[in-house]
């Protein structure tokens, strides 16, 4: 009977992990213990599946190697990234069946300092091609342009996007035509005229920033007869959202308007609970997750721009296993995903 990883990993004296990376050439690893760990292997007959062809015997050097794709992702515990998520997994399940091993580094927050320590471990450990949810900065600019130019490693951006690399696609929605859609129900709803107030989550998160810039620019285009009260940041808090709307109200009472680009919405009922309101702003919120689609059914918010954020994970994904596997690049530089307007009608 063949051996397994467990045996050369005991027999060699480390762990499954150092045989995996040893056998499939991923990561920096001792010469001298990958060359134990390969001999281990040939003596006890271990042949890795996915690298073994028919007619081919152990020793021979022509066998396929694994590749890696690595998923670098912000705001991981927001609720839009449930899609986003999923829509990964079930691209890496499919993936792992044709040799292509993900592996995803979570960021909980749009911090450039953990984004390049994400970057660097996928770069230690080996990684044939990228794809990532970068923060707007120079320094993950800077590295994802060396990534390209001197790795030679393809790089899809998704959900947010970075100008100013060699990236070769951007994977999500054209957030700067759904913040003009926004404006554009905003200003019907408002009948052109009245106070409206924009909530962002990161003013580094490209997402958010691009979708405020696009309604800001719609309002004053064809709607200059609105107010925009002011743009704060939540970074993505249900607290911060709640504050800042109630803090607005107090300020405003003749608020007409809301409009929130990013995470957070729970604060948005939060904050009518709190402010005593003979009417209600009109609002505009992002994502279909099952608080928001709440929201609209119960009346709290009145339209839902969603980013069909399971498409964008999946996509991005395969996008990077047809360029590894087939040489096929992407017959457009922006693959966006619909804009999906909802409401409590069509949820």
């Amino acid at each position: 009977m063949a051996g397994t990883i467990q045996q050369i990993a005991e027999l060699a004296g480390v762990s499954r992990g150092t045989v995996d990376r040893a056998l499939n050439n991923r990561g920096r690893i001792n010469p001298e213990v990958a060359k134990r760990i390969e001999q281990i292997a040939n003596e006890i007959g271990y042949v890795p599946k996915h690298r073994k062809k028919a007619g081919q015997s152990v020793g021979e050097a022509d066998r396929e190697r694994i590749s890696r794709i690595g998923v670098v992702t912000q705001l991981s515990q927001s609720s839009f990234m449930i899609q986003v998520n999923k829509g990964l997994q079930d691209a890496s399940d499919r993936l792992r069946e044709r040799g292509i091993e993900v592996v995803i580094k979570e960021n909980a927050s749009v911090d450039e300092q953990q984004q390049l320590a994400a970057l660097q471990e996928l770069e230690e450990e080996g990684m044939d091609a990228l794809a990532i949810m970068p923060v707007e900065c120079d320094s993950i600019r800077e590295k994802i342009n060396q990534l390209v130019e001197e790795k030679h490693i393809p790089v899809v951006t998704f959900n947010t996007d970075i100008v100013g690399t060699k990236r070769t696609c951007f994977v999500g929605l054209d957030n700067w035509k759904s913040g003009q859609a926004a404006a554009g129900l905003m200003g019907l709803m408002m009948h052109g005229h009245g106070k409206v107030l924009g909530i962002t989550g990161y003013f580094s998160n490209s997402a958010g920033s691009r979708r405020v810039d696009g309604f800001v620019a719609e309002l004053k285009k064809n709607f200059s007869d609105m107010e925009l009260v002011g743009v704060q940041s939540s970074l993505d808090h249900t607290e911060e959202v709640e504050k800042i709307i109630v803090n607005a109200m107090t300020a405003f009472p003749d608020l007409e308007g809301i409009f929130v680009a990013s995470g957070g919405q729970a604060g948005v009922k939060r904050a009518f609970e709190r402010v005593n309101l003979e009417k209600r702003p009109y609002v505009i919120i992002y994502d279909l997750t099952p608080k928001n689609k709440n929201a609209l059914l119960e009346g709290t918010v009145d339209f839902l721009i969603d980013q069909e954020g399971y498409e964008q994970g999946y996509r991005a994904l395969t996008i990077l296993e047809d360029m590894i596997k087939r040489g096929i690049s992407p017959e457009n530089e922006y693959m966006y995903t619909e804009i999906n307007i909802k409401t409590k009608y069509n949820v």
